[in-house]
């Protein structure tokens, strides 16, 4: 099995990071706005630094429950949340800011549910 309490942690900042991502892109309604001002640059470094911390606390959240929880909720494409994270540590400047937009306005608000009934079921587990 896996430590209960450093998972929960894990997915906690999980949580964090997932709110973060939300906040930033909260005013942006098209992938352009990220690209043509300065202030729309740093909203979209904002962003992309949490899409990272994201992707590197899922890939640690895989290694500490040995591969057993996140096959639990396959709702989320786990292994696409690893590699957004892998491109844009390795490959920056060929970001597509079409992607990170159409992935935070559709798929982190679906992780964010998950994330909260992921944590809710590992609170009940460590209760029962």
């Amino acid at each position: 099995m896996f430590d209960h309490e450093i998972v929960m942690d894990s997915l906690l900042k999980i949580r964090k990071a997932i709110e973060t991502i939300l906040e930033r892109a909260s005013v942006v309604t098209d992938p352009n706005e990220l690209l043509c001002s300065p202030g729309g640059m740093m909203r979209l470094d904002a962003i992309c630094m949490n899409l990272i911390a994201l992707g590197e606390a899922v890939k640690g959240l895989e290694k500490l429950t040995h591969g057993q929880l996140l096959p639990r909720y396959p709702e989320v494409y786990w292994s696409g949340v690893m590699r957004m994270r892998d491109k844009i540590v390795h490959h920056y400047f060929e970001i597509d800011t079409d992607v990170v937009f159409l992935t935070v306005q559709q798929d982190v608000p679906k992780m964010k549910e998950v994330i909260e009934r992921m944590i809710a079921d590992m609170s009940k587990e460590a209760c029962g």
